[in-house]
């Protein structure tokens, strides 16, 4: 991948998640190829925190958990501040999504991503020029 990747929650769950079955070994190939890239991918507070969350919620340990987090704060990490909280109302506004998903295409645009790695999105679709890849579709697989 050389294009510039903004990577959604669910794939990286999907990477420590031993009973995700397909979904599993695709999210592990993922993160693999993403911490190979020149260019490493980018990734927000708003998504680590997602994980941590389901990461405790699957059972790992606190330990484990904050291991990983520490790991993926080696990218390109988006922090949420007042410019981000802005852009994502405006973007809830002007996008008719959920603000939680309109945060995730302002961080993105923030990375200056060109593509955003999630399954929470309709793949193929382009919001505010950022396409959205979801990996885990028939066409991605």
């Amino acid at each position: 991948m050389s294009k510039k990747v903004f990577v959604d929650s669910n794939i990286i769950i999907y990477a420590y998640d031993l009973d995700a079955g397909p979904r599993h070994m695709m999210a592990v190939r993922i993160l693999k190829s993403l911490w190979g890239q020149t260019i490493p991918p980018s990734i927000s507070i708003q998504v680590l925190q997602e994980c941590y969350v389901n990461f405790i919620k699957k059972g790992v340990s606190d330990n484990l958990a904050a291991e990983i987090i520490e790991d993926l704060l080696q990218w390109n990490v988006v922090v949420n501040d007042a410019a981000l909280l802005t852009e994502g109302i405006r973007l809830k506004m002007t996008l008719k999504l959920s603000f939680w998903d309109s945060l995730i295409i302002a961080a993105a645009r923030s990375a200056q991503a060109d593509e955003i790695l999630s399954e929470d999105f309709s793949s193929g679709r382009s919001y505010e020029g950022i396409k959205v890849v979801n990996p885990f579709d028939a066409g991605h697989v």
